[in-house]
């Protein structure tokens, strides 16, 4: 979290230096450090940390073979017999490492889960007669099923069907608990939260039919009209709620309860990246925080509710690690993940969700927003953080962000611009993966954007660049669908 005043896309806020760092981990553009070697680049990548001890060991091993072996072996040519044995055996040993490597850090998933073993969805499978939306699941992961609902500005509830195909608002005439609560199941929430009427001048919507255990996008009609012009307003989650509001401007240690959504994520006991609650079983963060050796789950650990690295106390285990199938390593496009955690997380003044914003809520340079994390404080600083820092920053626009003084055509569709152009305030390096949240108009905070990459921290024309929400809505929705508990 810097606060102080190259078309190949800038490297990501990954993991910073650490005390006892992951083992295998590596970057380019190396800088010494008394520890171990640091090197950036696009994304971080994970290779054996002394290459050099991996070659010792297949000599240590062919010579052992050799020195075992008493016996005179019968050939009329010794000299190339022995250098064929010795070819032969060295590539045995090579074969045989290079087996044990894949299968030593192949990652945790299961064979018919829908994912490969890359930890990215699989190629999907649906029968001939799959129609999107109608409320019948046809396809292997249910795909054809799970962009049909969403949510408007004000927690509009919206569904597409297969009669209509548009998405649509829903009459709140009808609506009860038990239906709120089973389409908030159905998104992959635990139950509802609120659910309440809003006046809506929307010409067509649809009415809700007798509640069965269908999908919602199986149990409503399209009508012209809904009684009083009421549709339905519905939150799975009481979500961006401060429980302190005193904050200092200008980059400062956060308040127990400031930023209650924000996790701290360990591999092998150290902070690595950051991420946000949005649920009591799911955390977004940075895809580019799970490559290679880092895709093994009982290597992490997700801390709750800490705004210190010296008083972590709640952690949940990862069930699974859920990286966007369109994460692209070179551009940075899509990066994106979902953390399913191994058990609910009780919420509480210090443990809470972040809301997730309405496919159609805009934030803009005039919004107050911050990001948070336990990252570095300065450019090219050593450690992470031991408190939790808060900024307050500026969404920047994309036309500008994009223009040859600044990232020159780098922003995608998927990303969004947001610090200062004249420098110092901005996130880095251990940041990954945290928030950028919005305060919106009923003074409940939403995550606009996930810490991805940047040119620098807190430098001039080069702000920060955060994965956009908004666009990343339907998959953080499907997927959510798809692994609910």
């Amino acid at each position: 979290m810097a606060d102080n005043d190259t078309k190949d896309p800038p490297p990501p806020y990954s993991s910073v230096t650490l005390d006892s760092p992951p083992p295998f981990v590596a970057y380019e553009q190396v800088v010494y450090n008394s520890k171990y070697d640091v090197t950036q680049k696009t994304v971080p990548y994970y290779v054996q940390k002394d290459p050099a001890q991996v070659a010792a060991i297949i000599v240590t091993q062919h010579n052992a073979l050799h020195a075992s072996s008493n016996k005179q072996v019968s050939c009329g040519h010794r000299t190339k017999c022995y250098g064929g044995l010795a070819g032969a055996l060295l590539l045995l040993v090579l074969l045989g490492l290079a087996i044990w490597l894949g299968v030593y850090y192949r990652p945790k998933v299961h064979k018919d889960d829908g994912w490969d073993n890359g930890g990215f969805k699989s190629p999907n499978t649906c029968s001939n007669s799959s129609v999107p939306c109608d409320a019948i699941q046809a396809c292997q992961q249910s795909n054809d099923e799970t962009n049909c609902v969403r949510f408007g500005d004000g927690e509009v509830l919206q569904v597409k069907t297969a009669q209509d195909g548009r998405f649509l608002p829903v009459c709140y005439q009808g609506l009860d608990t038990n239906y709120a609560n089973q389409i908030c199941a159905q998104l992959g929430f635990r139950r509802s939260y609120a659910s309440s009427p809003v006046k809506s001048t929307d010409s067509v919507a649809l009415s809700l039919r007798l509640r069965t255990d269908s999908l919602i996008q199986g149990l409503v009609n399209v009508s012209l009209t809904c009684e009083d012009e009421q549709v339905v307003s519905l939150q799975c989650t009481d979500c961006g709620k401060q429980q302190t509001t005193s904050r200092i401007i200008g980059g400062s240690a956060s308040k127990l309860g400031q930023w209650p959504w924000q996790v701290s994520l360990h591999f092998n006991r150290r902070h690595v990246c950051g991420g946000s609650l949005i649920s009591p079983d799911f955390v977004v963060t940075a895809a580019h925080c799970f490559q290679g050796p880092m895709m093994n789950t009982g290597s992490w650990r997700v801390y709750v509710g800490a705004i210190s690295q010296n008083n972590l106390q709640i952690f949940s285990n990862i069930k699974k690690i859920i990286v966007n199938e369109n994460y692209n390593d070179r551009t940075n496009d899509n990066d994106i993940a979902l953390l399913k955690l191994d058990k609910p997380v009780d919420f509480s003044d210090t443990v809470q969700p972040v809301c997730l914003p309405g496919f159609d809520q805009n934030f803009s340079e005039t919004s107050e927003c911050w990001t948070s994390g336990f990252g570095t404080t300065e450019e090219g600083g050593g450690h992470a953080s031991t408190n939790l820092m808060g900024v307050t920053v500026n969404i920047i626009d994309s036309r500008v962000c994009n223009s040859s003084r600044v990232y020159n055509g780098a922003i995608s569709k998927n990303m969004v611009c947001s610090g200062d152009l004249n420098g110092g305030r901005d996130s880095c390096q251990g940041d990954s993966g945290g928030p950028l949240m919005c305060k919106g108009d009923n003074e409940r905070w939403y995550l606009v954007g996930i810490t991805s990459w940047g040119a620098g921290c807190g430098e001039r024309l080069k702000p920060g660049v955060y994965s956009k929400v908004t666009s990343l809505l339907p998959w953080i929705y499907s997927t959510m669908q798809q692994e609910k508990p």
